[in-house]
């Protein structure tokens, strides 16, 4: 079976949240450093966080993309 690899752009159009590059960075850079699991984040609504939750329990195609957004914001700030 061929996996799909997801962007971080795919990511966020699929949380509902605004996708273009610069909104990504921007939510990002507002959000981090995250020190709470990524799907534990207070800024989620139930529905993200459960997205999020089981990509990465289920390894499913999203968990690459989750993984990268999770390391993204654990980032000390600049």
């Amino acid at each position: 079976m061929e996996s799909h690899l997801h962007s971080m752009t795919d990511l966020f159009a699929q949380l509902g949240l605004p996708s273009n590059p610069e909104a990504i960075q921007a939510f990002i850079e507002a959000r981090r450093p995250l020190t709470a699991p990524l799907a534990d984040a207070p800024f989620w609504t139930p529905a993200q966080a459960a997205f999020l939750r089981d990509q990465v329990e289920q390894d499913a195609d999203w968990a690459d993309v989750v993984d990268r957004l999770a390391s993204g914001l654990r980032r000390p700030t600049a």
